[in-house]
């Protein structure tokens, strides 16, 4: 083979590479910038535009649904490029599809449209104390245990590992650390069965207490079987149905997102705010007040999206008492995020003690969904607040977003090198948790 023949083959290897990892790239990209779901209010039109590399097309397969884009489309041909602008309308609720084609050839993706009423919610800023069981003992990491001989020993190697959750010892459900100290002691270094879910998978597993020098008896595993904090109330509807903090509940060793059984809301007093600095995010401090007679709701699920559930009278009073004085209690219009663009907008906090709707700028909105809690990139601009907290603040998260007098989204991080600057989530991410 000659030379030039080898390079003629080596450029042709390099064209096909180059050619499968563009269209790899090209449909993941695309994959993530076209969202699944859509949301529609009836009777309204709404504009749509999601800039793409290549040639796509948009069919409804649903005369419910009408496609445009501006010009004049015969009704039997309703499909157009996605590359530009387009609009959706239907005059009916339900849930219908959209049919997207490469090219307008081949079937690329299916789009749920969901059309409906206007939907309200009360936007919240106040802070609540957070207390959640987990689903079952979770296990945080493992160890070794120092064996009455002077050894060393890890029991649990290979058996749990974190992000286990411990279902029930000998047969009997686990609820708390207590039992399993419990099962461990009265076993005196005999095996215990322990049935534990992993991946939505559940398992059996033998494990054997190791005797230490102290004649105690340890697994050599770490759990927790509960968590508490503190988080922004984002939104409350008319039937009492709240969402809050705009991301999960993760566990603080192991980063994994708290498998919950339901907890309660609480009372809580903001005693002290750290202001952020330059890689240094901001924390609020404060008491969590616990008991019968402070609590303020429940925690049904913790999601990717937030914490969710229902509130109690308690809740509703401290509403009217907290915002009936301030920005209102009444609830608003729900935005989606075809109604969200760069531009001022407001978050409300109720971080001064009082109920307060702050200047900031949205800087970027990724339609996407990709990041579902990370789809707006947001500024505070108001001066009192960068007075009071030199920004976003670890607390804040859940701090809902108002728009042009619809609630729209909810923040849920801070950036570490620059506190003035956070993440935002669509409130419809939060809705359809």
């Amino acid at each position: 083979m000659t030379r030039k023949e080898k390079l003629r083959r080596l450029l042709t290897g390099v064209f096909w590479i180059s050619l499968v990892c563009s269209l790899v790239f090209t449909w993941f990209y695309m994959n993530r910038a076209i969202p699944d779901k859509l949301n529609l209010v009836v009777d309204e039109t709404e504009s749509f535009h999601f800039p793409l590399p290549v040639k796509v097309t948009l069919e409804s397969e649903s005369e419910e649904v009408v496609v445009g884009n501006g010009s004049n489309i015969p009704s039997d041909q309703i499909h157009l490029q996605i590359n530009k602008p387009f609009s959706l309308y239907s005059s009916n609720e339900g849930t219908y599809h959209l049919n997207l084609k490469l090219f307008g050839i081949i079937d690329f993706k299916d789009i749920e449209v969901d059309v409906s009423d206007t939907k309200y919610a009360i936007p919240c800023g106040m802070p609540v104390g957070i207390y959640m069981k987990s689903d079952g003992l979770m296990v945080i990491g493992t160890g070794q245990v120092e064996t009455k001989d002077g050894s060393t020993i890890d029991p649990a190697e290979g058996v749990l590992k974190s992000g286990d959750y411990i279902e029930a010892i000998n047969g009997e459900p686990a609820d708390d650390k207590d039992d399993m100290i419990e099962a461990v002691a009265n076993a005196k270094g005999s095996p215990i069965k322990l049935d534990v879910r992993r991946d939505n998978q559940t398992m059996e597993v033998t494990m054997t207490p190791v005797e230490t020098k102290d004649g105690d008896y340890k697994l050599g595993i770490w759990i927790r079987d509960d968590t508490q904090g503190i988080g922004t109330m984002t939104y409350v509807t008319q039937s009492g149905e709240y969402g809050a903090l705009g991301h999960g509940i993760s566990d603080s060793d192991t980063g994994l997102l708290v498998s919950t059984s339901g907890g309660e809301l609480y009372d809580t007093e903001i005693m002290g705010i750290e202001k952020g600095s330059m890689g240094k995010p901001g924390v609020l401090s404060g008491v969590i007040y616990y008991g019968g007679q402070s609590k303020l709701g429940t925690i049904e699920a913790n999601t990717e999206q937030g914490i969710f559930g229902t509130i109690d009278s308690r809740m509703w009073k401290e509403i009217d008492k907290m915002l009936g004085e301030g920005p209102g209690r009444e609830p608003i219009p729900i935005g989606y995020r075809q109604d969200v663009k760069k531009g001022p907008a407001f978050i409300r906090s109720c971080i001064s003690g009082e109920p307060r709707d702050y200047a900031i700028e949205i800087q970027k909105v990724d339609y996407s969904t990709a990041h579902k809690n990370k789809s707006l990139v947001i500024k505070v601009t108001d001066p009192e607040l960068l007075s009071l907290t030199g920004g976003i603040v670890q607390g804040m998260s859940g701090s809902p977003i108002i728009q042009d007098g619809k609630l729209i989204g909810a923040v849920t991080h801070v950036f570490i090198q620059d506190s003035t600057k956070g993440y935002g989530i669509f409130i419809e991410n939060m809705l359809e948790h």
